[in-house]
């Protein structure tokens, strides 16, 4: 059994399974980053704050996820949104080539219509399922379920790259990071950057994302919380939500290069089920 996600999940291992994150590429017309092991998300986010050109992400090809399957034959692939990535796309199409060699191979593909921190609350599922003895059908059953009940928010400093990628309106992109505003959002039903708030001041932003996390149902259980060089306000967060919620389970996790590509640096991400 493997799990195999694109590097958008912001982790390179997973405790008790066989894992692999398929990466993503960061360019500019001058360089190339592979969001593999090797990337150095500061200096990618030192070098972006300086540079003026265009700069885009290219999802995994096709081959690259046949390269991760690695003659499994129970394969679990949870990957960032369809709405804004092709790289759901490309895993279907591997899938399918991959089948005409292994015909019995079982492969689950899910998109998470997501990304970062509630990508990884589906892989940690995955996972938990499996170390409980389910089947491949009673995986594949209960993680439809369970993706009804994860949410995704966010609070971005800048929308700079998002605007640039054509993810959210220029206009909007504009108004943030002026005078210390920060922007809230969700991921939408349709896996797309959901404005919802704007709001200034650690304090505020803190309050806000946990409220909305309340406003969708949350009454205690698994958090996960992905941060671009903004550890403080990740810990703040998580001190909070503890007081409001003694049994929240959270974890948090530096973004890794696609995360923090569109997150910028100061950008933190709450994934949240509702079980």
């Amino acid at each position: 059994m493997r799990i195999i996600s694109d590097s958008s999940c912001d982790i390179l291992t997973l405790q008790d399974a066989e894992f692999t994150a398929v990466p993503l590429e960061i360019y500019t017309d001058e360089r190339r980053f592979v969001d593999d092991d090797n990337i150095d998300v500061h200096e990618l986010l030192d070098y972006l704050e300086k540079y003026k050109g265009r700069s885009y992400t290219a999802c995994p090809s096709s081959q690259c996820w046949l390269d991760a399957f690695q003659d499994s034959e129970e394969i679990y692939i949870v990957t960032m949104t369809s709405g804004l990535s092709g790289t759901y796309n490309s895993a279907e199409c591997a899938k399918k080539m991959y089948q005409e060699t292994h015909p019995n191979a079982k492969i689950l593909i899910v998109d998470t219509l997501s990304t970062s921190a509630e990508q990884l609350l589906v892989i940690e599922k995955i996972r938990d399922l499996k170390r409980e003895g389910k089947s491949f059908e009673e995986i594949e059953k209960e993680v439809s379920v369970y993706t009804k009940k994860t949410h995704l928010f966010f609070a971005f400093e800048s929308l700079h790259n998002f605007a640039q990628n054509g993810r959210v309106p220029k206009l909007l992109a504009q108004a943030i990071g002026v005078l210390g505003i920060s922007i809230i959002g969700m991921a939408s039903e349709e896996g797309k950057v959901e404005p919802i708030g704007k709001c200034r001041g650690k304090k505020k932003v803190i309050a806000n994302l946990i409220s909305q996390l309340v406003n969708v149902g949350y009454k205690g259980g698994r958090v996960n919380v992905t941060h671009v060089e903004n550890r403080e306000l990740a810990d703040a967060f998580c001190e909070k939500l503890r007081e409001q919620f003694p049994a929240a389970e959270v974890a948090i996790h530096p973004a890794r290069g696609l995360v923090a590509y569109y997150g910028e640096r100061g950008g933190m991400i709450v994934g949240c089920e509702c079980v």
